[in-house]
């Protein structure tokens, strides 16, 4: 068993850097098998979920030097179409982007329903949508989906998502890439990641245009022919750092991060009583006074992001005053107040809404990672709480924090991993 380990009560000091975008390289990585080439990529983020995508990469063929411990050059000259294996698949959600990059570069593909974190129904109905679309026939057959190009290829068509949806997309964005003729999608989402996708495939020679607005356009070309692309700073890293100066106290600059990304978050925090500083790549976050109520509603981007909402309810369980959290986005993330409450925290439940009436402290206790995010969450309740918290099933919390365990130390944490081996006793890493 792996776990982590937390004295809680010391304040945070000093500086932090954000590591890529990890919404933005798993979309990114699998984009690459459209690239007749090689790709350079940088700024990728050393995580469980890149790892897993750069294994089924090198499964179907995929050449991978590692540069350095951010920097990869991909060939996907060589690629072949194959069934990636269910268990890598299946352990992680962005595993879907590979169906819209093999059916844009071979013309069909077969990939098992993806996995990730489960926090409620994430159907993709919205990216089938999109590749039936395109002309693809597409069913869903034994746990798998099965995506084929009509004779000729897939053909530009006319997208209108029922809602907005990030990984349909970026996911029809993928298989439009090389379609012949223009695809329109309409009713987009916004987010940064989105951005940073449809730069990365320009940047390999696509035409992709309106990313970031509520209409795409993409152009199909023959080919991409390679490039050198750096990703994006992660907006969702920085705001979790950001919320743990909140929630425990202390004096912290945020730095290789882009500002304005993180507007959203950052008058979340202000509101609450924290004072942030903006510089060109970088913030300063400083907490000495008690933190104050509000109200938060999690909305596509540029609205307050449902990826930040356990972590924020940390911040609003040790603040002065009634909070109300409404969760707009997914249908069951409240799963970690449970654990929450079990620290000490006041949370009422009902449906999409939690009321948080805050209280004077948190004490350490044994709670579990119920997801990525609700990780991260009981990371900052057990650096924020009174005495001794162990955090387990920190799998979730790996798939998409890079290093968090030696980040944390190195302002001030008091916090260790620690794997627990049955019969041969305990023996702490990091």
């Amino acid at each position: 068993m792996i776990k982590y380990e937390i004295n809680g009560g010391k304040r945070l000091q000093g500086t932090v850097s954000i590591s890529g975008a990890k919404n933005a390289a798993v979309a990114i990585l699998p984009a690459a098998l459209l690239v007749s080439g090689s790709c350079r990529i940088e700024n990728v983020p050393d995580i469980s979920d890149v790892r897993l995508l750069l294994q089924i990469l090198a499964d179907m063929g995929v050449s991978i030097r590692r540069k350095s411990r951010h920097t990869l050059e991909l060939d996907c000259t060589r690629v072949r179409n194959i069934v990636a294996p269910i268990d890598l698949v299946r352990r992680i959600r962005a595993s879907y982007y590979l169906i819209g990059a093999e059916l844009g570069r071979f013309g069909q593909a077969k990939v098992a329903m993806p996995g990730g974190c489960n926090f409620g129904v994430r159907p993709i109905d919205q990216h089938i949508k999109g590749f039936e679309a395109l002309g693809a026939c597409v069913d869903q057959l034994d746990g798998y989906v099965c995506a084929d190009a009509p004779d000729g290829g897939l053909t530009g068509g006319h997208v209108y998502l029922d809602m907005v949806s990030v990984g349909a997309t970026m996911n029809i964005m993928i298989a439009a890439v090389l379609a012949k003729g223009t695809t329109i999608i309409e009713n987009c989402a916004k987010e940064p990641h989105i951005v940073d996708l449809a730069n990365f495939l320009n940047a390999m020679g696509a035409k992709v245009s309106g990313a970031g607005t509520d209409v795409i356009k993409i152009r199909g070309v023959d080919q991409l022919k390679g490039g050198t692309y750096c990703i994006i700073p992660d907006q969702i890293e920085a705001g979790t750092y950001m919320a743990a100066v909140a929630a425990v106290g202390g004096d912290v600059v945020v730095e290789n991060i882009i500002p304005k990304h993180m507007d959203c978050i950052t008058a979340k925090l202000r509101e609450i009583g924290v004072q942030v500083t903006e510089y060109d790549d970088a913030i300063r976050i400083t907490r000495q006074r008690p933190l104050r109520r509000a109200n938060v509603k999690t909305m596509p981007y540029p609205g307050f992001p449902t990826d930040m909402q356990p972590q924020i309810a940390v911040c609003l369980s040790l603040a002065n005053g009634t909070s109300i959290i409404t969760e707009g986005i997914y249908d069951n993330r409240f799963r970690y107040t449970a654990e929450l409450m079990r620290m000490g925290a006041s949370i009422q439940v009902n449906g999409g809404v939690a009321v948080v009436d805050g209280v004077q402290t948190l004490h350490g206790c044994s709670v579990k990672a119920c997801d990525l995010r609700a990780g991260a969450a009981m990371v900052i309740a057990g650096l924020a709480a009174e005495g001794h918290t162990t955090v387990e099933d920190i799998q979730y919390i790996e798939r998409g924090y890079e290093d968090i365990i030696g980040k944390l130390r190195a302002i001030g944490a008091d916090i260790r991993r620690i794997e627990t081996y049955e019969g041969n006793g305990t023996d702490a890493a990091g």
